[in-house]
């Protein structure tokens, strides 16, 4: 069945004032600050005044190790949250925000698709209410600081080999990957090797996603370690000063984004760092917000479960006492053909014995639900491409296997289309659960890695090599040790190398090439190979089939 471009169907829908939408969460117009007439941020004080109040029920939605455009968690996320609006359940869905750089290159926009959309669609796309730049600014400003003190006679003796802040850019750019800086007479600065990250693998983004207010967010900025000097210690942001500039940068970036799904449906979109570098998770502020204001949230951490949810559960639930009821495990048969062996190019042949191949990468996934003693529901997210054999080949396997599972067609039918999957959902979240983390944070540094590894990944073991372990010994050295972990690697394998399809091969072992403190948000990095914080432009960039006319409407953003 075909459907008009995403574009035109979210360019086609009746919105309803987001005036209208707060009132149904029992907001007034004195609790929301307008941005248009169609989106909002929602005041600090509305979380604040309601503490007392208790919390609806957390459903998480993940998927998968994802093929490379996603297996559509967004979608599914506000697929369900609309169909939990079919059924009379009150709810918000909570979502990232797009990066800049995924919609103008290989995956365009991220915001739903089909007839489960959150609107304005090309406003949340591109600039949004501009948090995305406040993040830039404030990391930036603190970049230009740094470098002026060095400059300035560099009092906190700097070492200019290891200064760990670089430059962001939510644009990508292969050519700003390596770089020297400071080049030129006299005037020109001190020359050192640098790059450019992309803005969502700043710290920032990732301390804007886990504060719960503007003075966490000014105090944890204070906490980046933004190089080492010559002694090896730790010189942070507040040393070099500007925090409190910085935080009047992220000011408005800090409140939480109101607006709504193509069926009117509440949605907060905040918080966007990315989950193959950073923790991958919507704000706290968000999620807690929402967890006031109505009966059921619905949430997507970024990737699949062994690498955004996991990263939901040890860092984000961890920091803001979130207590998850249950989890949708998004499947799609591309990605179990994928993990069979199946190339892109083949992916739209029928193939029922490959689907079957590329299950253990689906009961890894349900297995890593229950590693945190919570409840898994597999959600087969339909594609035109999909057979009827395949679907059947997953289904079959969830009903053998005792795991609730519901077919889901909301791309094509929005919320109609995923009532079975949210009466499923809701079943699920009124029984009992044993939420608990991974591993204690007291525990060794390596151990922790191996933790992770081990039991999400399902790898051997893991190896520090002589960087990871010199990174290791400074780590302890410095009392950031009891920091949780967040794993850098690549989201398209359980390994760290995405040629690897399917579950690792017997005796893998995953080695760890860099241990990055990040100090401001609270977590360890532990790189998986080679990891690349500035994306680069595919040879055909969603970029290029994009256009605006001279009425202002846009075409080509899907």
């Amino acid at each position: 069945m075909a459907i008009p471009p995403d574009i035109e169907i979210a360019q086609s829908a009746e919105l309803k004032p987001i005036t209208e939408i707060a009132a149904s969460l029992g907001l007034t117009d004195d609790d929301i600050e307008m941005y248009g007439k169609y989106k909002a941020k929602i005041k600090p004080e509305v979380l604040r005044s309601r503490q007392d109040k208790p919390d609806g029920k957390l459903i998480v939605v993940t998927a998968v190790t994802p093929t490379k455009t996603g297996e559509g968690k967004t979608t599914m996320a506000v697929g369900l949250a609309q169909a939990l609006g079919q059924l009379g359940k009150k709810n918000i869905v909570v979502l990232r925000q797009p990066s800049l750089g995924p919609v103008f290159g290989i995956k365009g926009g991220a915001a739903g698709g089909g007839y489960a959309q959150v609107l304005p669609m090309e406003d949340i796309n591109i600039h949004f209410t501009g948090d995305l730049h406040a993040i830039t600014c404030a990391h930036d400003l603190l970049t230009s600081l740094m470098e002026n003190h060095i400059y300035r006679g560099n009092e906190l003796d700097i070492d200019i080999k290891n200064v760990m802040w670089k430059r962001v850019l939510d644009i990508e750019s292969r050519f700003l990957r390596s770089m020297v800086v400071g080049l030129g007479d006299k005037f020109g600065g001190v020359p050192y090797e640098t790059s450019f990250e992309i803005t969502t693998a700043s710290e920032i983004a990732a301390i804007h996603a886990i504060s719960k207010d503007l003075m966490d967010c000014k105090k944890r900025m204070g906490e980046i370690t933004v190089a080492y000097n010559s002694k090896g210690d730790a010189v942070k942001a507040k040393e070099i000063g500007g925090v409190g500039a910085m935080a009047i940068l992220m000011k408005e970036a800090v409140k939480p984004n109101l607006v709504q799904t193509l069926e009117n449906t509440p949605a907060i979109i905040h918080g966007g760092p990315f989950a193959n570098i950073a923790h991958g998770c919507p704000s706290l502020a968000a999620i807690k917000t929402a967890l006031k204001l109505t009966d059921y949230v619905v949430v997507e951490p970024g990737f699949g479960a062994d690498l955004g949810m996991e990263k939901f559960m040890n860092i984000a639930s961890r920091a803001g006492g979130l207590k998850p009821s249950v989890v949708v495990v998004v499947a799609t048969i591309k990605a179990l053909k994928r993990h069979a062996g199946v190339k892109y190019r083949d992916l739209k042949n029928a193939d029922p014995e490959k689907v079957k191949e590329g299950l253990p990468i689906l009961a890894n996934e349900v297995d890593n639900v229950k590693k945190f003693g919570l409840r898994p529901v597999v959600c087969m997210n339909h594609f035109y491409t999909d057979d009827d054999e395949e679907i059947k080949v997953v289904l079959d396997w969830a009903k053998a296997e005792g795991i609730p599972a519901a077919f889901t067609d909301t791309v094509l039918k929005g919320g109609p289309g995923g009532t079975e999957l949210a009466e499923l959902v809701l079943s699920e979240a009124e029984k009992p659960s044993d939420f608990q983390f991974l591993y204690p944070l007291d525990m060794p540094v390596e151990e922790k890695i191996r933790t992770i590894a081990q039991k999400m990944y399902k790898v051997a073991d893991i190896e520090l090599d002589s960087g990871a372990r010199r990174d290791l010994r400074k780590i302890e050295k410095l009392g950031f040790d009891k920091m949780p972990i967040c794993m850098a690697k690549t989201p398209l394998s359980l390994t760290d190398n995405d040629r690897i399809q399917g579950m690792p091969p017997e005796g893998y072992i995953l080695p760890i090439v860099r241990l990055k403190p990040s100090t401001g948000v609270g977590f360890i990095v532990a790189y998986c190979g080679d990891i690349n914080t500035m994306p680069a432009h595919p040879s055909k960039p969603a970029a290029n089939d994009m256009d605006i006319d001279e009425d202002g409407v846009i075409k080509g953003l899907s």
